[in-house]
C-alpha cells in the first residue's frame, strides 16, 4: 500500500520549523529530506526517522521498525501531531547524519 499524498504533505508540514522540506516519491512510497540530506521515509502512511543518538534523545517513544521488508531499523514517529516536536526530532537527526555525498558529473 502506498502513501496518501495528503499524508506526505501533512509530515512535511509538520516538519517545516527544521528548515527546507522536500519529499521525494520512490518505489511508490516518499523519502523526505531536509536542507538537501535525508533524514526519513514515509512509507504506507507512516512516517519513519533514520536513528541517531541525538535523535533518540529527543524520542518521547522508541519504536525501531523497517520501513518495508527487508529495509534497515528506522524510528517510526507515531505521535506526527506536533510541529515543534517533529521539527526538533528533524533538526537534530539531520544535524548528526553525514553531509550527502557530491554527485559526479
Amino acid at each position: 500500500m502506498a502513501s496518501n499524498a495528503d499524508f506526505v504533505q501533512y509530515i512535511a508540514d509538520q516538519c517545516s520549523k527544521a528548515g527546507e522540506i522536500v519529499t521525494k516519491k520512490m518505489f511508490g512510497d516518499y523519502a523526505i529530506y531536509c536542507n538537501g540530506k535525508i533524514f526519513g521515509l514515509i512509507c504506507d502512511n507512516r512516517f519513519y526517522i533514520k536513528p541517531t543518538e541525538a535523535g533518540r534523545k529527543l524520542l518521547r517513544e522508541e519504536a525501531l521498525y523497517p520501513p518495508y521488508e527487508g529495509g534497515k531499523e528506522y524510528f517510526h514517529i507515531a505521535d506526527v501531531d506536533d510541529c515543534d516536536y517533529l521539527s526538533s526530532l528533524v533538526r537534530e537527526t539531520c544535524n548528526a547524519l553525514p553531509e550527502p555525498k557530491k554527485k559526479k558529473r
